[in-house]
């Protein structure tokens, strides 16, 4: 006996020792828990006759500490159709009583009978479930005179719910261990609930990003982005019930803005959303893979892109159409093309040879302002350098030998020949990484010509989603940037929204341009911030000292989401698949098999 009590003294202490108070005080209708934290709980007996979605979220956000317990027991539909035959024929008996005495009719009364012959239709139908339900609250203070103060507080907030929450005298211990993570329910004070009104008890949305119909009480639409850091609800939001579908996300380097954008795109998918991605760094490739997406590999050998094609759209019905203007149009986007390939505006001398120089390019081509010639094989930026070259007016000979090096020098590959490939699918992905860096501005701003014929196609009815990461790369010239506003400004006509993705936040933000995109951008996410640019960013984005701290110390993944006026601090979220598709994390990328590794690479013998 001696040598086992010696042995159970030298075995340690089991691992839920850890979490057991040293003592507990109970009270009538209080507990002390290890000698600091004074505790007290309630049931909620009385709940309001018609609920919308998330209407529990107020008590989550509460600025004290609250628990908030959900007890949840389904009903066998046997069981519930006779108790709702029973409690219809008690609720029935009442009124017929009431009747035949000559009495005024309880209004309560009455909606409780209409609500249970509503109720007990649906369940006959098999449109829902009955579930027993039990709520109950448990607050937290550190000494008993602010516990007083935060229990009227709670009891305050619960009435405005319209709930009626009773403290659960002398059974104080019974109601602490039910708010326990132990899925004990000691109380047992329970209501029934059908499955729409125990579906929207869960907060699925969150209270600082409202939904645009504040009378519906449909389920909250959009994507999750996450969970709300001053509170346990999750952060819903949907870009397409905004005035405009633009939004930005703005951050400095592993702030985890790409992850949070694959994240939405991923999910944006599940809502038959098409999504076309600029990716410069190769970085949507795998995800694109996975979800059987379309992946354009500007910079590989044999890939061109033309930018003298002519926006055709082929119909349902295999007709070819086209704008009235445009021949106009693309004789115009020209001139956004030389500048931008040029780093720098062009003169107005260099401007008039261009102009002629293009449509005596598209003559020679057989293209005219007849609709009919649209459709023949467009001409080459190199039969514009030679047309260019055969001009005698001034500044066409400058423009010709500058255009060299893009059509028979080094950077010539890009431009070849015809546009090999026509992008369609519910995810298109260019990547730009194997690009030279001198014709990235260019091949971002092609890209996005590309991707804008696809959604300025009248015969494409959908939402689709325009992705743009480190929009630097077009920013930085005055042509592309010009570009890309005027693409924000359009886009909500067709049905579109433009994402921008980058880090270099400072020239966004001191670009005339670049604080016109954002003003047209009804979505900015805000990721960590660097002091050099939080002044800035607080003065554009009209933030708070506490929001610019929180941007300051914010981890990866944590953000501050902007829809107008509203602001939500989040935590983006993501399933174990999801994140093994969208990490750009070296150390998981390192231990990929070799069928899902950069194949970009070649041996050398």
């Amino acid at each position: 006996m001696a040598k086992r009590q010696a042995k159970a003294r030298q075995q340690p202490a089991s691992s839920a020792s850890a979490f057991t108070p040293d003592a507990i005080s109970v009270g009538a209708r209080h507990l002390e828990v290890g000698g600091g934290d004074f505790v007290a709980s309630f049931a909620i007996t009385g709940y309001p006759r018609e609920v919308h979605a998330g209407w529990l979220a107020p008590l989550l956000t509460y600025p004290g500490r609250v628990d908030v317990s959900l007890h949840i027991d389904p009903i066998d539909p046997a069981t519930a159709a006779t108790r709702l035959r029973k409690q219809l024929a008690k609720l029935e008996s009442g009124r017929r009583h009431t009747a035949d005495k000559g009495r005024l009719l309880d209004p309560y009364v009455e909606a409780a009978t209409e609500d249970a012959h509503d109720l007990s239709h649906r369940v006959a139908r098999g449109e829902g479930r009955l579930f027993r339900l039990g709520l109950y609250l448990t607050v937290h203070a550190a000494t008993e005179q602010a516990l007083a103060t935060e229990v009227a507080a709670v009891r305050s907030l619960a009435a405005s719910l319209l709930l009626d929450a009773k403290p659960t005298t002398y059974r104080s211990v019974q109601g602490w261990v039910t708010c326990l993570p132990m899925g004990l329910d000691l109380v047992g004070m329970k209501r029934t609930f059908d499955t729409a009104a125990l579906s929207a008890a869960f907060p699925f949305t969150s209270p600082d990003l409202p939904p645009p119909d504040p009378t519906s009480v449909a389920a909250p639409a959009g994507v999750l982005y996450g969970y709300n850091l001053g509170s346990s609800g999750l952060v819903h939001h949907d870009r397409w019930a905004l005035d405009n579908h633009n939004g930005v996300v703005l951050g400095r380097s592993g702030a985890g803005k790409s992850y949070l954008t694959k994240l939405e795109i991923l999910r944006s998918l599940y809502r038959g959303v098409e999504i076309h991605v600029i990716d410069p760094e190769d970085e949507y490739a795998r995800l694109a893979h996975a979800v059987g997406g379309t992946y354009v590999h500007l910079g590989a050998e044999g890939v061109h892109v033309n930018p003298l094609d002519l926006p055709i759209h082929t119909r349902a019905d295999g007709r070819r159409t086209a704008p009235r203007d445009a021949l106009l149009r693309r004789s115009l986007f020209l001139h956004t093309v030389l500048a931008v390939l040029f780093g720098e505006e062009l003169s107005a001398s260099e401007r008039a040879a261009l102009d002629r120089a293009v449509a005596a390019t598209y003559q020679q081509a057989g293209i005219t302002a007849d609709p009919r010639t649209w459709t023949r094989q467009a001409p080459l930026l190199a039969d514009l350098a030679a047309t260019l070259a055969s001009r005698t007016e001034p500044g066409a000979h400058e423009l010709a030998a500058r255009l060299a090096p893009f059509t028979e020098g080094a950077f010539s590959g890009l431009f070849a020949g015809p546009t090999t490939t026509r992008p369609e699918g519910h995810l298109v992905v260019h990547s730009l990484r194997d690009l030279p860096d001198e014709l990235k501005p260019i091949g971002t701003l092609l890209t996005l010509d590309t991707v804008w014929r696809q959604v300025s196609n009248p015969a494409i009815r959908k939402p689709r989603l325009v992705v743009v990461d480190e929009t630097w790369l077009l920013m930085a010239t005055e042509a592309g940037a010009r570009f890309l506003y005027q693409m924000a400004k359009a886009a909500r006509k067709r049905w579109a929204g433009l994402l921008l993705a980058t880090q270099d936040i400072l020239d966004f933000l001191r670009s005339p341009l670049g604080k016109a995109v954002i003003a047209n951008a009804a979505t900015t996410v805000l990721l960590r911030q660097a002091p050099q640019a939080i002044d800035e960013i607080a003065e554009v984005f009209n933030l708070s000292q506490g929001e610019r701290q929180f941007l300051l110390a914010a981890d990866r993944g944590q953000g501050l989401l902007s829809a107008g006026v509203q602001h939500v601090a989040f935590q983006s979220l993501a399933s174990p698949t999801e994140d093994y598709l969208i990490t750009s994390s070296p150390e998981v990328l390192a231990n990929l098999p070799d069928t899902e590794k950069d194949s970009g690479w070649v041996d050398v013998p």
